[in-house]
């Protein structure tokens, strides 16, 4: 009797231990205030940051303990699209959309430090060990910022896109972008063809990632080996396997939530995945009277 009330005991205990735990790992992170979502970054333990697109504000949360609060209350008049957290010179950049700018904050004040005038609708960043790179959704382009070994921000460049990338027959051409993590192969996302091109960062070539098709493909997240392609339309991530050269790749799994609303874009934190709905299917502005950070596995 006595050893059976022991492990009842201690089954009682993991089992409140279990439950703690999924407690402090919620699954649905609401935005305070947010009149509209698109773009989502990780930063530093399990901190992530998320963008209000048409009001350009930026908040900060925790992907552990699910709190979150207004971060960068930004001047009217700017956006918020896709961004990236540069964890090294403590920068966030961030897509300014149909501003056709760019915006450089304080990853720890919150302060704007530069805005860059780049094209016409700036729609998503990556960062790399020396530059942010920017997609334009209206033109087959990429933007550079370069960032000098002590977090200085330099002159921005455009980069001209050939090759098969560079269709811009659509309402909605380059989307998300990514980079392989030596920085020497950037890969973009093009909604209007369903499809993923490896730019090469020096010419401007392009090529098409064969075997992998990825309709309604928003924002994509190269990491851990594997890419993400965020599907908004379709309610889902896909998780691709890509060759060594990265001339081709596998579609492996496709990855869903109830909670998924149109979802955007995507970022990582160990084996989850971050993904804010933008709730699209509302209307453009969106009229959905709250957005907010979904969180899933990323197996």
């Amino acid at each position: 009797m006595r050893r059976l009330f022991v492990i009842a005991l201690v089954l009682a205990v993991f089992s409140v231990g279990a439950a703690v735990s999924a407690k402090s790992k919620p699954e649905v992170i609401v935005l305070p205030g947010a009149t509209s979502a698109e773009g989502i970054a990780t930063g530093a333990g399990s901190t992530f940051y998320a963008g209000d697109l048409f009001a350009g504000d930026i908040f900060r949360g925790d992907l552990s303990s699910g709190e979150v609060d207004l971060f960068i209350d930004a001047p009217a008049g700017r956006m918020a699209l896709g961004l990236k957290a540069d964890l090294a010179d403590d920068l966030l950049f961030v897509a300014g959309g149909f501003t056709g700018q760019a915006y450089v904050y304080d990853l720890t004040t919150g302060a704007s430090l530069a805005t860059y005038q780049l094209g016409i609708f700036i729609n998503d960043v990556v960062v790399t060990n020396d530059a942010a790179w920017f997609t334009d959704t209206a033109q087959a382009r990429l933007y550079r910022v370069p960032i000098g070994p002590n977090g200085e921000l330099g002159v921005a460049s455009t980069l001209v896109i050939t090759g098969p990338a560079a269709d811009t027959s659509f309402d909605f051409n380059f989307n998300g972008i990514t980079a392989t993590a030596n920085g020497k192969t950037l890969i973009v996302s093009h909604s209007g063809l369903g499809a993923l091109f490896t730019v090469d960062p020096v010419t401007g070539a392009s090529a098409r990632i064969e075997g992998v098709s990825v309709p309604s493909v928003d924002g994509i997240l190269l990491e851990g080996g594997r890419l993400y392609a965020v599907q908004n339309f379709l309610n889902q991530v896909a998780r691709i396997d890509l060759s060594s050269d990265l001339s081709s790749g596998v579609v492996e799994a496709v990855i869903t939530s109830p909670h998924f609303q149109v979802p955007a874009t995507v970022a990582r934190h160990g084996s989850r995945l971050a993904v804010v709905n933008a709730k699209f299917d509302t209307g453009f502005p969106p009229t959905a009277t709250s957005y907010e950070v979904v969180i899933v596995s990323s197996k």
